[in-house]
């Protein structure tokens, strides 16, 4: 289990084995990519992050998480996977459930409902981001992200094996 301080100053705890906190997950994050680009979207207060959000009504954290991705970028995923779970002791403590998935559909017409829709960036845009949102540069997303390259070969269709992000280019 990692603990570490968000940049807001909460005390967050994440772990890669599912079921640990005492609170069950409501919130999900999903991470995918598609042709060596990862799925990002902007919060129009956060700024650029993986897109996700609360569960809704009887919906599994899965089909939250599908639901989202549509809602947020346009985007149908599938494969969809878990990863990690991170609790964050807020005013209001919340457990996040974090995903990977492979995209099924990019759709190009529409309009996303909570976010500026869809970014995709490649692996250096993304780590040279100046406008990431506060939690894709803590600690915690660190950790997630070697997860998910460690992962990568199950859910994307790469075929360069070099990707390696490390802590001195993050």
């Amino acid at each position: 289990m990692l603990l570490y301080r968000d940049l807001n100053g909460a005390k967050v705890e994440l772990s890669f084995e599912k079921r640990v906190f005492p609170i069950e997950p409501l919130h999900v994050l999903v991470i995918a990519k598609h042709q060596n680009k990862w799925l990002l979207t902007k919060h129009p207060k956060r700024g650029i992050e993986f897109p996700g959000g609360k569960i809704e009504g009887n919906e599994t954290t899965v089909q939250g998480a599908i639901r989202e991705t549509m809602e947020e970028t346009n985007v149908s995923i599938e494969n969809v996977e878990w990863i990690a779970e991170y609790l964050v002791h807020d005013v209001i403590p919340f457990c996040k459930a974090v995903f990977i998935a492979k995209v099924a559909h990019i759709i190009e017409e529409g309009t996303s409902f909570e976010t500026d829709g869809p970014i995709w960036l490649t692996t250096e845009e993304f780590l040279t981001c100046e406008h990431l949102s506060f939690h894709m540069k803590d600690a915690g997303m660190q950790a997630i992200l070697e997860k998910v390259i460690e992962h990568e070969n199950k859910w994307n269709d790469r075929k360069d094996q070099s990707l390696s992000i490390t802590k001195s280019t993050y």
